[in-house]
């Protein structure tokens, strides 16, 4: 058993990472010699990628009559009219056209690549996931780790022959120190070819073993132990608890397992030893593993590769990617599977005769063909069949018995690596070559090196194009101009083949050029790794719970909304009720306006829009061909907002009369409609009385006057008579007209912005504070400020109640201020503040930005929510904000975004449904079909506040057909139909 220890095949076979330091060059990567300039060059001798002139990468190993040098061969004659194949192969030797058909073009390489992105995207999609062959499967693990995680981990692998158990504790330190014991169990002969339930049985029975051996206090204290589960074959993920086997490989078959859930085996199997305080949380395979044991330390690590038996390749991945699972957010780990690459027949140019021999004697024919060329398990049979296949063209060992290369197997992938790594000359590569069985001459011993140096140089560059692949989609995904990544890298090819490395890089640099990849040699395989998936697992679960808590006030159930709806119908009748309205939250004021727009008006018409510093001016021409517009904005003086109400008209007028001038409409007396944005008592369609000024307005003289009498003084004043102002509306009744010109069936007005009204035609007999009981008027209802009664307590978070507070008018529009965009980053703000006090945001490191009001405009918040956006863009706004967010953070952020805006949707959605359910019992309707004119930034800018919008009405409405149109400005070309409409009413009286 040993203790924080590692497996020396990681460190004894090759450099340390301090020393690969020291060959690095300024920019942190593998220096590379130069060498004089030759033209186009192959480097020989040594199987290292070389850009050359035309861009082709030559693998060619030293010719036993050349010298480990340059080589000025003419890249024409190697290369001619496919990769592998030569313009005349007559001239050359059988030991040259065995070598170069190792060799592959660095076009065909780049063709490679792209075909690898194309199976990649089609894995990742749903549609064509089944075709695809690179698998692209989901592992459900969503982070890495971040240096909080502590606790007892247990670890279970499963190797070649053996099966490894590890206990890790980790401290909370940032895993800079984790405690490791481990221990190492052969596996019986013939178990990986027998049956399934055996195989786990005897994992458990380890499993036990090791427990009975650990006798620390800090496992015996504990009540449950997370078992993370490496499990090194292709697997249908569902969680990250559950895992179906897919297919054997590396030379496991055994029985019952396949299409298996392996967590519940290998859990009913810890169960049959009575561990019943081991749970297994977790299973992955080791390239999972290596990615996250390349994780500690404070390198975050996205990217793994293990270049071993098999072979294979995983990276973090956009979620919304990854359709064939059902996470949206962040980002999740996927597992490629690329060894399957090229079983559709995309790699047989590159295919050699001694591929085919090796594929046809597998397991497993047609399958796995990519890694088939790069995984250690076949190289050793590569080589065999390429000596093969020489000796019978009488190139090698002539003369001699070599009945012994028939056998399968006899060639080890360690007899590859010792006779490539041995620099002394041929003596030790004699040795090899005769305890195999052969003898060899040192002509032979030569040539015998050349071709394992050219099947290991070919691994090499493949898993480079792999590589590229990943690092090329990832730039592109995340929308970056350049991708700065670690890579995680574990297995026997990167631990033995000291070319690996410098290879991988430099030919990924060239296929790739805006990537810059740094390789981090795995420590412990995928075993410390494992323990972090586990690690990881727990503490999301753990922040997972705590968020929840956090939201869960925020997150209305079908029974809240229907409560909502209720209670708003209910404000609606106290409105309308003569007696009750005083007291009623929801004014339901009277428009007057009677009638919508019936496609019959016609002629021109002033509209006056006054909301603020700025005013407009139109003229609205209403013809057949529908309508057109002019306008101009006027500004208002800072000293006429708050000098005299005589003043203040007076530049008003002035204002009217500079615009119908410009517009030569000086000689018409036209209608002209008036949409006064301020708080008003509203007695007629031309009458209003002012309550009270708001937005920096204090003009004297104004208060409890009609507002619509001050500007028709203002005009005797100016002796102006080419106006008649016959209605003043609200923005509200301005939309639900603008869009009542193009749908008639438009009875409803709804603003969602910084602010939030609505409005709609209701029947005059239900209308109590106005005498009449024919036909229809529009009600202004001002349900910004329902819930101002307190019916609406219960529904209010402490967010809610601490933005409510800092307000200028506290108690008051309280609906308002659970749903318009003026306060919904606030409320934002209020809940990230107590996740930093919870410590699920920023580490729990303090967060003094965070304390300015204000910091989150509405426009922040759509953006954040923006589908597809990357993390890398929403954590770019937090940073502009001055926050300090990890990817992490920022998925939890828009996480925190997304429940405050779909609360405020479904919220406005239970307001409609209380509209068109009283709309259509007023009609004795079993169906209404109706169009609610809309406007406001939230809506309109927001990109999910209207679809949740709709799909809560339609919930609460099911008997309500509702339509949206989108308003084109309500408050002119609005307040313009208000007046036409006026104009035709007049009309038709007379």
């Amino acid at each position: 058993m040993g203790s924080r220890g590692t497996r020396s095949t990681s460190q004894e076979r090759r450099s340390s990472g301090a020393d690969r330091a020291d060959q690095r060059g300024a920019d942190g990567r593998p220096a590379l010699s130069t060498g004089p300039e030759l033209g186009p060059m192959t480097l020989v001798g040594q199987s290292c990628p070389i850009h050359n002139r035309r861009g082709s990468l030559s693998l060619v190993p030293r010719d036993e009559n050349m010298e480990l040098s340059f080589s000025t061969e003419m890249d024409t004659r190697i290369y001619g009219r496919s990769p592998g194949q030569f313009q005349d192969s007559s001239q050359a030797t059988p030991i040259q056209r065995a070598l170069r058909s190792f060799s592959i073009p660095l076009e065909r390489l780049h063709i490679m690549k792209g075909h690898m992105i194309e199976d990649m995207c089609k894995g990742l999609c749903r549609q064509t996931h089944a075709q695809a062959k690179v698998r692209m499967l989901p592992t459900y693990i969503a982070s890495i780790p971040n240096g909080t995680e502590k606790g007892n981990f247990l670890v279970v692998e499963l190797c070649q022959n053996q099966v490894r158990i590890l206990l890790v504790i980790l401290y909370g330190d940032g895993n800079m120190s984790p405690h490791m014991v481990y221990k190492i169990f052969d596996m019986p002969e013939g178990m990986r070819q027998g049956e399934g339930e055996a195989l786990f049985d005897f994992i458990a029975q380890c499993l036990s073993k090791f427990l009975a051996e650990t006798t620390t206090s800090e496992i015996k204290e504990t009540t449950t132990l997370p078992l993370g589960f490496v499990f090194p074959f292709s697997c249908l993920q569902t969680r990250l608890d559950k895992a179906e086997l897919l297919s054997w490989s590396k030379g496991f078959s055994c029985s019952g397992v396949i299409g298996k859930d392996v967590v519940q085996l290998l859990q009913s199997a810890i169960s049959k030893q009575e561990l019943h305080h081991v749970e297994v949380v977790a299973v992955m395979n080791d390239t999972v593993g290596t990615m996250m044991t390349c994780s500690m330390e404070g390198r975050p690590c996205e990217v793994a590769v293990v270049a071993d038996k098999g072979s294979n390749c995983c990276f973090m991945a956009e979620s919304y990617l990854v359709e064939t699972a059902d996470e949206t957010s962040g980002r999740m780990c996927v597992n490629t599977e690329w060894g399957c690459f090229g079983d559709d027949g995309i790699l047989n140019d590159v295919f050699t005769p001694y591929d085919e021999r090796v594929d046809e004697e597998s397991s497993n024919p047609g399958e796995k063909r990519f890694e088939k060329m790069v995984g250690t398990l076949y190289m050793g049979e590569i080589v065999r069949h390429a000596l093969v296949a020489l000796t019978a063209e009488k190139a090698l060992f002539t003369g001699t018995d070599v009945a012994v290369l028939k056998q399968k197997g006899v060639f080890k992938m360690q007899h590859v690596l010792d006779i490539i790594n041995n620099e002394d000359g041929i003596t030790e590569v004699k040795k090899i070559l005769e305890s195999v069985g052969l003898q060899p001459s040192e002509r032979d011993c030569g040539r015998v090196q050349q071709i394992c140096r050219a099947v290991m140089g070919r691994a090499a560059t493949l898993h480079a194009t792999g590589l590229a692949a990943i690092l090329s989609y990832m730039c592109q995904t995340r929308d970056l101009e350049t991708l700065t990544v670690n890579v995680g890298v574990e297995g026997e090819l990167y631990t033995g083949y000291p070319r690996f490395e410098e290879i991988l890089l430099s030919v990924s640099r060239l296929l790739a050029p805006e990537c810059m990849p740094t390789l981090l040699p795995s420590r412990d395989g995928s075993g410390r790794g494992a323990a972090m998936v586990a690690a990881v697992a727990l503490r999301l679960a753990a922040q997972r719970r705590d968020v929840d808590e956090v939201l869960a006030p925020l997150r209305l159930s079908r029974a809240d909304l229907e409560n909502v709806q209720a209670l708003m119908r209910q404000e609606m009748d106290r409105g309308l009720c003569k007696e009750t309205n005083p007291t009623a939250s929801v004014r339901m004021l009277p428009t007057y306006v009677t009638h919508t727009p019936d496609g019959t008006e016609r002629g021109d018409f002033l509209a006056l829009d006054l909301g603020g510093t700025n005013f407009r001016v139109l003229v609205v021409r209403v013809t057949e061909e529908g309508i057109t517009m002019a306008s101009e904005i006027y500004i208002i003086p800072a000293t006429i907002m708050q000098g005299t109400g005589e003043a203040l008209f007076d530049h008003i007028l002035d204002c009217i009369i500079d615009f119908q001038m410009k517009q030569n409409l000086v000689t018409q007396i036209l209608p002209l409609g008036f949409t006064f944005s301020f708080p008003c008592q509203q007695v007629g369609l031309d009458k209003a009385l002012l309550l009270t000024w708001t937005k920096g307005f204090n003009a004297s003289g104004c208060v409890g006057k009609d507002v619509v009498q001050l500007l028709r003084d203002a005009a005797k004043r100016k002796q102006h008579l080419g106006m008649q102002v016959v209605a003043l509306v609200n923005d509200t009744v301005g939309t639900m007209m603008a869009c009542g010109y193009d749908d008639p069936k438009c009875e409803i007005g709804l603003i969602v912005g910084t602010g939030t009204n609505a409005c709609y035609m209701e029947e005059m007999r239900n209308v109590g504070t106005v005498d009449g009981d024919q036909g229809r008027m529009c009600i202004n209802m001002e349900w910004g400020a329902f819930g101002d009664n307190g019916c609406l307590d219960h529904l209010f978070t402490h967010f809610d109640r601490v933005v409510d507070e800092t307000t200028i008018n506290p108690g008051k529009q309280r609906f308002e201020k659970l749903i318009s965009g003026m306060y919904l980053g606030e409320i934002v703000r209020q809940i990230l503040m107590v996740m930093v006090e919870k410590q699920l945001l920023f580490k729990g490191r303090p967060c003094p930005k965070l304390q300015t009001r204000n910091i989150f405009p509405t426009k922040f918040l759509s953006t954040i929510e923006l589908n597809g956006l990357a993390l890398r863009q929403i954590r770019a706004i937090l940073n502009e904000l001055e926050l300090d967010a990890s990817f992490e953070d920022s998925v939890l952020m828009r996480e925190v975004c997304q429940a405050v805006s779909l609360r405020a949707a479904q919220l406005c959605a239970a307001g409609l449904a209380a509209v068109v359910e009283k709309m259509r019992e007023n009609r004795g309707l079993d169906q209404l079909s109706v169009t609610i004119g809309v406007d406001g930034t939230l809506y309109k800018l927001h990109p999910c506040f209207s679809d949740n919008l709709k799909k809560t009405l339609k919930d609460l409405a099911p008997n309500c057909n509702v339509t949206f149109l989108l308003s084109e400005d309500g408050s002119g070309k609005g307040a313009a139909l208000v007046a036409a409409v006026a104009d035709r009413a007049a009309n038709a009286a007379k």
